[in-house]
């Protein structure tokens, strides 16, 4: 598992916007970034500064997945057919951290990346530790049995701020079967993704 190396907030507060949705965000209250100069005045952005900020929102929306990580998932997505930007995305949301986040089996993603390394989550049957790995349409995702009873899981599925999107199918409260790959207007972003800068950012 890869361990992460800065607060979850100050992604939200770097990127002034709540990447999250969740309502104790700090930008609920500050919308200026961290730090002594987080107040100044920013200036107008370049095409570069433009494309870096899509991407650093995009991987750190995925829990700041490592750029190893995200790029390898970025060429893959060049290679298939179609639109490199939805393609992205899809795989992305076919992350098993992922589909664990959707389902509401975990408040937060990096709880639910947390969940599959410590062994509670089984794919088609089969309990599976690593967060990364890539679900197909129509697997299984379930919660083991001690999982069910774990306090993070119970508040998860409680969690307001959030459904669970179509593409995630649930069978009562600890399965879901994943439906499909989802396009872009599909996934729940609380805030604007732009995959298609990501897409810009790699090509240069």
């Amino acid at each position: 598992m890869t361990k992460r190396t800065s607060a979850k907030y100050k992604l939200d507060r770097r990127m002034g916007e709540n990447i999250w949705g969740r309502p104790n965000s700090p930008v609920n209250k500050r919308s200026y970034g961290p730090g002594q100069h987080g107040q100044r005045r920013k200036g107008k952005m370049s095409d570069f500064g433009l494309q870096l900020r899509a991407k650093q929102k995009l991987k750190g929306y995925y829990g700041d997945v490592t750029e190893k990580q995200f790029k390898r998932t970025y060429k893959e997505a060049s290679a298939m057919k179609g639109d490199t930007g939805q393609n992205l995305i899809g795989l992305l949301e076919q992350r098993l951290d992922m589909v664990v986040y959707r389902a509401k089996f975990a408040p937060t993603i990096f709880a639910a990346r947390q969940i599959v390394s410590h062994g509670h989550i089984y794919l088609n049957g089969v309990k599976t530790n690593i967060a990364s790995a890539r679900v197909k349409v129509g697997d299984v995702i379930s919660l083991g049995k001690k999982a069910q009873e774990m306090a993070l899981v119970i508040e998860a599925q409680s969690l307001p701020e959030r459904d669970i999107p179509d593409y995630v199918s649930p069978d009562g409260n600890d399965k879901v079967t994943f439906a499909r790959v989802p396009k872009l207007d599909e996934v729940p972003y609380p805030v604007t993704m732009e995959p298609n800068l990501v897409v810009e950012f790699y090509s240069r």
